[in-house]
């Protein structure tokens, strides 16, 4: 457990707690954190489901700038891999991953919520990439992620802006997934991460790799990848389970091994 981000796990569901006094900024300790956590809720068989959650008030609101203001070009391109690295590890996570964010999510913190698989918002977040009032652009992801999800078009409009936009214009271009009051965010993840963490395991693991990696190659490669994990998944209990309830129960009843009980 880190000294400002932990993992809490319960029912199947961890949740990687950012609490860094006042607004979460992700300092190279908290990148470092970031990283350590996300490794621990990869390895562990007892998280099926990942909430990243920032507390009540602010997600992140973006790398520390007092840190990164006096640094050199030699130091940067060292510091940058770790700020890389720390997201990488978040992304890489092989279960559903869940981002519970109000208020700020900005530079670091939206590219935070971006490596997540599903992001809620409450409806006073504020999202953007103001890297360029800082002069410089987005270093861990903004300027990759954030185009696969709302398109070049729009990522570049935010990015050469360096505007924020609210949670509804979020909602509508594509950059958070759903938008409940802010008092609603935490325990709207929860009630998701409790459906997934249900599921079978092994086919949300290889769903997830199927989508992520497929974007990242053309479609006949992306076809095959879905094709060999789909197939991969005739040697799980979990498959056996899953048919053998529909032919019996219907649809939707099944009990996958290792589900948390409700």
């Amino acid at each position: 457990m880190g000294e400002f981000v932990r993992l809490e796990v319960e029912g199947g569901i961890g949740t990687i707690r950012l609490d860094r006094p006042s607004m979460n900024a992700l300092s190279l300790q908290v990148q470092r954190e970031i990283r350590d956590a996300s490794v621990e809720a990869t390895e562990r068989a007892d998280v099926r489901v990942v909430i990243v959650y920032g507390g009540p008030k602010v997600f992140a609101a973006g790398a520390d700038v007092k840190e990164m203001a006096d640094m050199s070009y030699e130091q940067m391109v060292v510091t940058s891999k770790t700020l890389q690295d720390c997201f990488t590890a978040v992304a890489r996570i092989p279960k559903p991953t869940i981002a519970a964010v109000t208020g700020y999510a900005l530079g670091g913190g939206c590219e935070l919520a971006m490596c997540c698989d599903l992001r809620l918002a409450g409806d006073n977040a504020k999202l953007g990439q103001p890297e360029i009032l800082l002069g410089i652009i987005p270093g861990a992801g903004g300027t990759q992620r954030l185009p696969r999800l709302v398109g070049p078009a729009k990522a570049k409009d935010l990015v050469f802006t360096g505007r924020f936009v609210g949670a509804e214009e979020a909602l509508a271009i594509g950059l958070v997934d759903a938008v409940v009051a802010p008092d609603d965010v935490y325990d709207s993840a929860v009630e998701l991460a409790r459906k997934l963490a249900a599921g079978p395991a092994f086919a949300l693991r290889a769903a997830k790799a199927a989508i992520d990696g497929g974007l990242e190659t053309d479609l006949a490669t992306g076809l095959e990848i879905e094709r060999l994990q789909f197939a991969a998944l005739f040697a799980t209990a979990d498959r056996t389970t899953g048919m053998s309830s529909f032919v019996v129960n219907g649809p939707g009843k099944a009990v996958f091994e290792g589900a948390p009980e409700a």
